[in-house]
């Protein structure tokens, strides 16, 4: 019990944990909102909404945990992919449902090989610097804006507002993250917690947006 109790790092523990849990509620609500959709978008929800539960999940077992620096090599490695694999996750639902054509496989194509370069880069460059990862994070994650034209007179316009608002929590998170700042309580409350804090809020945005405006989509005729 040693190894999990007390908590490493007890709020970004904790926080992330309650992230988990609630993102598997989140997504019980997303395949009820979808019930009569094509299985396609059923998999895109499940896709996007097991993303997101085991982002939080390994960041709060990775956070928790008391153990040798390679054992804890290897958890900080997993909590660093899933990252990756929540920014392609998220995209899913949103390409499956609006896009259509080479739009559609180009995009799902392109974020999930992207996700797949970043987990091979983790893999054997665990300890690449912040910044270079970081900025890394935010490319996968805006490249959205190639979209923004396509999808614009598709979805509902208060869909993108809140993907941009995701998008906001998420980079802004990231640069506090990259630049350790603030960091007004060093070991209790700092950068890194509030950096969990921006990661709840960017989760928060963005399945609110795909559960309010993707279940029951059609694209309408333009």
């Amino acid at each position: 019990m040693h190894y999990f109790f007390p908590p490493r790092e007890p709020f970004n523990a904790y926080s992330h944990y309650l992230g988990a849990f609630i993102s598997i509620i989140w997504l019980g609500f997303l395949l009820h909102a979808g019930w009569d959709d094509p299985i396609t978008y059923k998999v895109a929800f499940l896709v996007y909404g097991l993303s997101v539960f085991l982002m939080f999940f390994s960041s709060g077992v990775y956070h928790t945990l008391n153990v040798e620096n390679r054992t804890e090599e290897l958890f900080r490695l997993f909590d660093h992919i899933f990252i990756y694999i929540v920014i392609a996750g998220t995209y899913t639902p949103m390409c499956v449902i609006a896009l259509q054509g080479a739009w559609q496989w180009g995009m799902l194509l392109g974020i999930w090989l992207f996700a797949i370069a970043g987990i091979l880069k983790k893999t054997f460059w665990l300890n690449a610097p912040r910044w270079f990862s970081t900025v890394i994070y935010l490319l996968m994650g805006w490249v959205s804006v190639i979209i923004l034209p396509v999808i614009w007179d598709i979805l509902p316009h208060a869909f993108i507002y809140w993907i941009a608002l995701g998008g906001f929590f998420y980079t802004a998170g990231a640069v506090i993250y990259a630049i350790k700042k603030p960091n007004p309580i060093p070991g209790r409350f700092g950068f890194h917690e509030i950096w969990h804090l921006f990661v709840l809020g960017g989760a928060f945005s963005h399945y609110w947006a795909i559960y309010a405006y993707l279940p029951n989509f059609n694209i309408p005729s333009l």
